[in-house]
């Protein structure tokens, strides 16, 4: 066999082989460098999301906010023990407007809640709440 006989064709055939390969190695490439942007955004949403619930758990004003769960209702319908950063609230015979105001609170107020049991007598509301934070 004759290889000068065909040496443009094999030039054409590994150029051909040579493209087909560059450009096999640029599409991982590019895959690689979108998946990696991918979890760059990744990241950075979620350490934009902790610096918020840093900032809202951290807030110097937290536990006046807690306070305010204390003037919702009269003294009558309320025993309350704070202890450093936990606070266990008994409500009694709450009417309907005064638990609805009660709940918005608590569900708009950033603490932890460990107990939250209500129970309904009739159509007045007795609420036992636990929280720290």
């Amino acid at each position: 066999m004759n290889l000068k006989r065909y040496m443009y064709e094999m030039i054409v055939a590994f150029t051909f082989l040579l493209m087909v390969a560059a450009f096999a190695y640029k599409s991982y490439q590019v895959k690689q460098q979108t998946q990696e942007a991918s979890q760059v955004k990744h990241s950075l949403d979620e350490l934009k999301e902790v610096i918020a619930l840093k900032k809202i758990w951290g807030d110097k004003k937290l536990g006046k906010r807690v306070e305010q769960l204390h003037t919702i209702v009269s003294a009558g319908k309320l025993k309350w023990s704070k202890k450093q950063n936990k606070v266990t609230a008994s409500y009694l015979n709450l009417a309907p407007n005064e638990f609805n105001r009660l709940m918005t609170k608590i569900a708009n107020t950033p603490v932890v809640i460990t107990l939250l049991d209500v129970s309904k007598k009739e159509s007045n509301y007795n609420v036992e709440f636990k929280c720290k934070w």
